[in-house]
């Protein structure tokens, strides 16, 4: 089980949403690019980054972005507001471990299959769930998918995984966004990332007997120090550990 320690950009500093509120951000006195370092000096594997001047369409976190792939020191997934080819291609260049997508693969599927399979197991897909909706712009629309048609739609294309956003329940009723989760891990083939599920470290353990699970982003848990990420690694690592049979 993956853990991605989230850093959310907003003008150059560490923001967290609530709900997806755009306009309501919580800002975070730390340096992004040092939180970077340690983040990997916890011992996590991947980190993600979330550019909300991206999803805004405003502003430019691009130098910033830059040196934090540079200076992690582990693989950066990167998301927010990548609605071009061009886009894409930009950030893979220049180091992106992986890049998600959300809004260009509902509006252009065919185009987000032919860059699955350019870059195989680069591309990760952003299921934001609101109402029982596929969102898009920045979870400020709602499509006609059902999460479940949406997902089926892309299931034999070589993502590299699927990260589930259940906007409705993650920041009120966590039981309801793991059934949500859990319902969506079970209908595709594709590995899944939960996000905006983890408040604690006890979260971190119920997400690990969800089957298909493959990780989870934590982000305002880590920056609240709500959660300790060397602890929380630790309890993931332990879900996946042999267990000796009695006899």
């Amino acid at each position: 089980m993956l853990i991605y320690p989230t850093l959310e950009l907003l003008d150059g500093k560490c923001v967290s949403l609530t709900r997806g509120r755009l306009e309501e951000p919580t800002l975070w006195h730390v340096d992004p690019v040092e939180t970077a370092r340690s983040f990997a000096a916890a011992g996590a594997e991947w980190m993600h980054v979330t550019d909300i001047n991206g999803l805004r369409g405003d502003g430019d976190n691009a130098e910033l972005i830059e040196e934090i792939i540079r200076a992690a020191g582990i693989p950066v997934q990167l998301g927010g507001g990548f609605r071009s080819r061009d886009t894409i291609e930009h950030w893979i260049d220049k180091g992106a471990g992986r890049v998600v997508v959300g809004t260009m693969a509902v509006r252009d599927p065919d185009l987000f299959r032919a860059l699955a399979k350019l870059y195989p197991d680069q591309m990760v897909l952003a299921v934001d769930i609101y109402e029982g909706y596929v969102m898009t712009d920045g979870w400020q629309s709602r499509s006609s998918f059902s999460p479940e048609a949406y997902v089926a739609a892309f299931d034999t294309d070589p993502l590299a995984g699927i990260i589930v956003t259940d906007i409705d329940a993650s920041m009120r009723d966590r039981d309801a966004s793991l059934g949500v989760i859990t319902g969506l891990a079970a209908a595709t083939r594709h590995p899944v990332i939960a996000r905006g599920t983890v408040r604690s470290v006890d979260d971190v353990a119920r997400l690990t007997f969800v089957p298909n699970l493959a990780g989870m982003l934590i982000g305002r848990a880590l920056l609240a120090r709500d959660v300790d990420l060397a602890e929380a690694l630790e309890v993931a690592q332990a879900a996946g550990a042999p267990v000796a049979e009695f006899r």
